[in-house]
This record gives structure tokens, sequence and C-alpha cells, in this order.
């Protein structure tokens, strides 16, 4: 699971207002290959949430990006490259997804998160 993907979850459990952003457990992490493409980077870097994005990348062992940015880094070759690799390259292979007010764990398994709620969440 990219954290592109990790960036747009949430936990619907039943009666949860804050799901957002899910902690991440790491248990696996492999970086993939993307080609670079600037005009993604720059269209979906006003998408992101950049704090979760941050604090994710240094979750899976990545603590390259800044704390805060905006839009004047994205001119830096630098800034844009370290995006790419924390947005794109970087992937949960295994471990969990945790709603950050109820603790619940969603698996991460073969890189594919398991959102399903269980009969009493929903």
């Amino acid at each position: 699971m990219r954290l592109l993907t990790h960036n747009m979850l949430s936990s619907n459990i039943k009666g949860v207002a804050n799901g957002f952003p899910l902690k991440i457990e790491v248990v696996k992490v492999v970086e993939k290959e993307v080609d670079f493409n600037i005009d993604f980077l720059k269209n979906m870097f006003h998408k992101v949430e950049w704090k979760a994005l941050a604090e994710a990348s240094t979750t899976m062992g990545y603590p390259e990006l800044p704390e805060n940015a905006d839009a004047s880094m994205l001119d830096a070759d630098d800034f844009l490259h370290k995006f790419h690799h924390a947005l794109l390259e970087l992937h949960l292979e295994e471990g969990a997804l945790v709603c950050p007010e109820t603790g619940r764990k969603f698996p991460v398994q073969k890189g594919i998160p398991n959102m399903l709620l269980h009969e009493d969440e929903v």
C-alpha cells in the first residue's frame, strides 16, 4: 500500500468522529521504483494532507520529508524527489492501519489494506 493510498483512507467505524489519519504499524516495507512525473506531483500536492504524509513516511523509515510544506517548495528538485519517493515508492507490504480513536487494527497483507468493518461497527 502506497502512502498516497494511506493519505486517502480513514476509519468509518460507527460513532468515530476522528478516523484520520490512520496510524501505521509496520511489519514489512518495500520500495518499488516508479517513473518520476513532476506534473502528477504538483497536482497531487494540493490534495495530500501533508502532516499525515510526513508522519507516515517517518513511521515507514523515511524521515526525509519536512514537517511542513507549501507550494513554493514545488520548484525545488530535491523536495520533489523526496515527495515522489515517500508518496509513490514506499509500500507497506505487511502491517496494520490503526484507527486513531478506537485503536481498531485493519490488517495490511501483501500490500492490500482490509478495511472491512465487523457487523457491530457499521
